[in-house]
């Protein structure tokens, strides 16, 4: 490019056709009307083309625009497509304009093209993510795109560090902030400044200065909270289906409901969380134990009574505190009634979520029909052990527990109680079989108040009862049996038919010795023959049976 003339007296007026046919781009003189005097080959040739560029300079120039503004860009017709000349003009003495132009198509097509370009990067930013952000040889924030990020104005965030916002369950993680290295789609979870959790992912490059010292980062991410929530959400959901199937599916095919009791209170830790938990079946006003799993701090044990109390007459999930344990309770219900409670535990407190509530509501939603089916089975299981009128084993029970006791004991003595009833008909005859019921119960409850928890108490039908009393000598079962003689005749004389007829019992004592190989009926057998021994002495007394003697 030639260098642009001088000032009009520094130019020769003489030389000025040279000057123009010397231009490497378009010249022209304008006189002072703005009428073209002559133009060089490049001027002439984009007159041909298209003049306008050329009427719009003349008009330029007779309006005095070279006098404030010496340049001129005027569009003319390149031959290759529209362009743009950027005319010089010089005053010259004679009143006239020398203009001398340079294209500047290409010069504005890169400049429009950079500037449009700019603009594109910055829509792309601004539309791809939430936001675009770098950060500087301190790790903090010199740059966030206009959006801002998780709630804050860009402001508010430059000149911070990230590590800042980053919840504290992830503050041991590496982080896009400060990468070393390229990365793509990260995960981060930031404290918004709503206080909520937002999940981002983020891609970031590192930025590198000249010896290869890391000079800061810069990336772009996006939110995907929603998403993510959504997700866990769907999990939770998955997860739930998943353990409830287990409940269900042993409700529908164990044969003994308390097998799916115990998945319940498996499944309850497992999917709360929890250091333990109980399932309780509810028998008139009282909670009984059904299920466990864990142990259970003893401090918090008489604690529970009342709780389960709270828990029944709320239709939702309740908890308490109780030194240090929060509890999480919820009843069962079968047919509209409560008929249990499922309670988890923790030692941090009344920390619950609200999918720990929608759990263990979901699982006693299954159980309650598994806490009746156990009730059931409980009742069916009694009524075929227990005597249904004094609650005491049947012989059928007795006999197979007797047997089991004698299997395993291999050395020792122990002693079978057996005895009946003295004057018993007399009752039945005077006072009626109802009364004859009474007196049979009372016998009942005699037996579970003389009885060790180690002993065995059983009716034999009619009015024969037997007790077995584990470890014990000759001595110490002949001692049991006065004192059966003393308390029987005064728990029983006032279910007397007569004064003249009193109740007592007549007791055999045969005395066992562990490992001899006598069986459950013999040893029955041998307390029967000194039970008749003891009714020949006379009604209230006891007998010792006759020592077994292996054949």
């Amino acid at each position: 490019m030639s260098p642009t003339p001088g000032p009009a007296d520094a130019i020769d007026i003489v030389a000025l056709p040279a000057l123009l046919e010397g231009w490497p781009g378009p010249g022209l003189t304008l006189d002072g009307q703005g009428q073209p005097l002559a133009l060089n080959a490049g001027a002439r040739q984009l007159a041909d083309r298209h003049d306008g560029w050329l009427i719009e300079l003349g008009r330029w120039a007779a309006s005095g625009g070279p006098l404030s503004e010496p340049h001129r860009s005027v569009p003319v017709e390149t031959g290759s497509g529209p362009g743009v000349v950027e005319f010089t003009t010089v005053l010259l003495t004679d009143g006239g304009v020398l203009c001398l132009g340079r294209e500047v198509t290409l010069e504005r097509r890169l400049r429009h093209a950079l500037t449009e370009s700019r603009q594109r990067y910055k829509d792309l930013v601004d539309i791809s993510s939430d936001f675009a952000w770098e950060v500087g040889p301190d790790g903090r924030f010199v740059f966030v795109s206009a959006a801002g990020a998780i709630g804050y104005h860009p402001d508010d965030l430059i000149g911070r560090h990230p590590s800042e916002f980053v919840l504290g369950d992830f503050a041991d993680q590496p982080l896009p902030f400060d990468t070393a290295v390229g990365i793509e789609r990260t995960e981060v979870w930031l404290r918004a400044k709503d206080g909520e959790a937002a999940c981002l992912i983020s891609s970031a490059v590192p930025l590198v200065g000249p010896q290869g010292d890391w000079i800061g980062a810069r990336g772009a991410c996006r939110d995907i909270t929603e998403a993510r929530v959504k997700g866990m959400e769907l999990a939770q959901v998955r997860l739930r289906e998943k353990y409830l199937g287990y409940i269900v599916s042993s409700t529908r095919d164990d044969v003994d409901p308390a097998k799916t009791l115990e998945i319940a209170v498996g499944v309850a830790v497992n999917a709360t969380g929890a250091g333990g938990a109980r399932l309780y079946a509810r028998t008139g006003d009282a909670f009984v134990e059904a299920a466990a799993q864990l142990a259970m701090a003893p401090n918090i044990v008489e604690a529970i009574p009342p709780f389960l109390e709270q828990v029944a007459e709320q239709a939702e999930p309740i908890t308490t505190l109780v030194n240090g344990y929060g509890m999480l309770a919820t009843r069962t219900l079968f047919r509209h009634e409560v008929n249990g409670a499922i309670l988890v535990w923790r030692g941090d407190g009344l920390d619950w979520s609200e999918d720990d509530f929608s759990m263990i509501q979901a699982i006693a939603d299954q159980v309650g029909v598994a806490v009746a089916q156990a009730r059931y089975q409980e009742r069916l299981k009694t009524l075929s052990e227990r005597d249904g009128l004094t609650g005491l084993y049947n012989r059928r029970t007795f006999m197979e527990l007797l047997e089991s006791r004698l299997d395993k004991q291999t050395g020792g003595g122990s002693a079978l109680l057996y005895f009946d009833l003295d004057n018993f008909k007399a009752v039945n005859d005077k006072l009626g079989h109802g009364a004859g019921d009474d007196v049979l119960r009372a016998v009942g409850e005699l037996l579970g108040t003389l009885a060790r928890p180690s002993d065995l108490c059983g009716r034999l039908g009619g009015d024969e009862f037997v007790l077995w009393i584990d470890r014990v000598d000759e001595a110490q079962s002949v001692a049991v049996a006065d004192r059966l003689l003393r308390e029987a005749a005064e728990f029983l004389r006032p279910l007397s038919a007569s004064p003249e007829k009193p109740l007592g019992v007549s007791v055999g004592v045969a005395v066992y010795r562990g490992g001899s190989g006598e069986l459950a009926q013999g040893l029955v057998d041998r307390g029967d023959q000194g039970m008749y021994a003891a009714k020949r002495m006379g009604k209230g007394h006891r007998a010792l049976s006759p020592a077994f003697t292996a054949d």
